[in-house]
C-alpha cells in the first residue's frame, strides 16, 4: 500500500529482512540505485525500534568516521546500517571479524548496487555469515491504488511510480539512465564508455524478449562475441537485464540452447524505446513483448523462486514456454499472452507432453480466471498472488 507521505511499504520485503537479521550477523540487501533500499532500512530501524547506526557512505562525513573501521564499528550495538557500501569493500573483512563475536552485540545490514567486486568480495570473505536479499522495483502487491497499466508504463521505481505525470516520470527516467551510465557504472567497477553501453542497451530494447545473439550484437557494435557477452553480463550484475538461460530437457527434438534477454524494468524499456504515453506504447511493434518482460518479472517475484529455477523452453521446430519454473522436482509452466482472450495451442500442448508439466499457466490482461484444459488455466495477471501457495 501507498501511505499517506507518498513511501510505498513493502511489507514483504521488511518481514523477509527481519527474518534474516534473526538468523544471520550480516544481511545485504541489494539492488540497482534509486529502488528504495535506503527508505526500505529506514523502515525497518522504525519498526524494530532499539539502537540502530546509519552511515551513508556518499557523506563524506559518514566516510570520515569509518577511516579505522574496526574501531569505528566495534563498539556499536544494536543494527548498524552501511548504506552504499560498495564503495567501500575493504568493510567486508571487518565485518567479517565483526561478525564472529559471542552473543552478537550488532547485526549489520549493507545496501549496495549489484557489483561483481560488492559480490565476489563479500562472498569470499563472509561465507557462511551473510545472507543476501534482492531488492527490485515496485510490484503488483505493493502498488496500493495505482493501476496495473500505469505500473507497466511507468516501471517499478518507485520516483517513477509515483510522478504527478507520465511526462515527468518519463523525465525521471531518462535522467536515470544517463546517471547510470555516466556515474553509477564506473562505481561499479564496469570501464566501458556510456556512449557505447548505451548503444547496447538500446539495441537489448528493441531485442526484449528474443534469443541472444552475441555475434550479431558484437557485429554492431564492433567489438568481439565475448565481449557483446560480458557487456550484456555487466548489466545483469546491475540488475537492469534479465539473461532467462534455456531449459534443456532429455529429449529427441532439438532444443534452443542460447539464452533469452530482458530488460528487468518496463518503464526503462520504454524510455530506451522512447515511449513516453500509453497511446504510443499501444502502438509500438513492441506492445506484446514489453507486456510478456512485465509479467515475466511480476511472476517470478510473486513466485519466490530463486534465479537457479527460472528457464524458458524452445524446440527448433516451434514449440516454446515463455517461462519453466522447476520447484520441489516438479516443472511448471507459464505462457504470457497480451491478449483478451487466450487460447489452448498446439505449442502449448506439446510442452505439456514432452516436459511432463505437473501445471500451465496462461497469463494474460483480462479479469476472468477458467481452466482451459487438463492442468491448464488463463488466469488475469492482476489476480497471480492466488500462485504463491503452490511454490512457497
Amino acid at each position: 500500500m501507498v501511505s499517506i507521505a507518498g513511501v510505498f511499504r513493502r511489507e514483504q520485503h521488511l518481514s523477509d529482512l527481519e527474518r534474516a537479521l534473526r538468523r544471520h550477523s550480516v544481511v545485504a540487501l541489494l539492488g540497482p540505485r534509486q529502488v528504495g533500499k535506503t527508505t526500505l532500512a529506514r523502515q525497518l530501524t522504525d519498526r524494530r525500534g532499539g539502537r540502530f547506526t546509519f552511515f551513508d557512505l556518499e557523506n563524506p562525513v559518514h566516510a570520515a568516521r569509518l577511516t579505522d573501521p574496526m574501531l569505528a564499528l566495534s563498539s556499536l550495538q544494536g543494527l548498524v546500517v552501511l548504506d552504499e557500501v560498495q564503495l567501500r569493500p575493504e568493510l567486508f573483512p571487518v565485518l567479517r571479524v565483526l561478525a564472529d563475536r559471542p552473543r552478537r552485540p550488532a547485526q549489520f545490514l549493507v545496501l549496495g548496487s549489484a557489483s561483481p567486486a560488492l559480490l565476489r568480495q563479500s562472498s569470499e570473505t563472509l561465507a557462511g555469515r551473510i545472507h543476501f536479499h534482492e531488492l527490485a522495483g515496485i510490484d503488483l502487491s505493493e502498488r496500493g491504488r495505482v493501476p496495473v497499466e500505469k505500473l507497466w508504463l511507468r516501471g517499478g521505481f518507485p520516483r517513477a511510480v509515483s510522478a504527478r505525470s507520465d511526462a515527468e516520470s518519463a523525465e525521471w527516467r531518462e535522467d536515470f539512465v544517463r546517471t547510470f551510465l555516466e556515474r553509477d557504472l564506473p562505481q561499479l567497477g564496469i570501464e566501458i564508455a556510456a556512449p557505447d553501453m548505451r548503444r547496447l542497451w538500446t539495441m537489448l530494447a528493441h531485442l526484449h524478449g528474443q534469443i541472444a545473439n552475441f555475434s550479431e550484437l558484437a557485429r554492431s557494435l564492433a567489438i568481439s562475441s565475448p565481449s557483446a557477452r560480458r557487456w550484456v553480463e555487466r548489466l545483469a550484475d546491475a540488475f537492469m537485464v534479465r539473461i532467462l538461460p534455456p531449459w534443456h530437457a532429455n529429449l529427441t527434438k532439438r532444443q534452443v540452447k542460447s539464452p533469452k534477454v530482458y530488460l528487468r524494468d518496463s518503464g526503462l524499456l520504454h524510455t530506451l524505446l522512447t515511449l513516453r504515453h500509453m497511446e504510443a506504447l499501444q502502438s509500438h511493434p513492441s506492445l506484446g513483448a514489453s507486456w510478456e518482460g512485465f509479467a515475466l518479472e511480476c511472476l517470478i517475484r510473486h513466485l519466490r523462486v530463486s534465479e537457479r529455477q527460472v528457464y524458458f523452453w524452445a524446440t527448433h521446430q516451434g514449440a516454446e514456454l515463455d517461462l519453466l519454473v522447476e520447484h520441489d522436482g516438479a516443472l511448471h509452466g507459464f505462457e504470457l499472452k497480451h491478449t483478451s482472450a487466450p487460447k489452448l495451442t498446439e505449442s502449448m500442448k506439446i510442452a505439456l507432453a514432452d516436459l511432463k508439466l505437473s501445471s500451465l499457466h496462461v497469463v494474460y490482461p483480462g479479469s476472468e480466471r477458467w481452466q482451459m484444459g487438463p492442468k491448464v488455466w488463463a488466469i488475469p495477471l492482476a489476480h497471480m498472488t492466488e500462485l504463491i501457495a503452490p511454490f512457497r
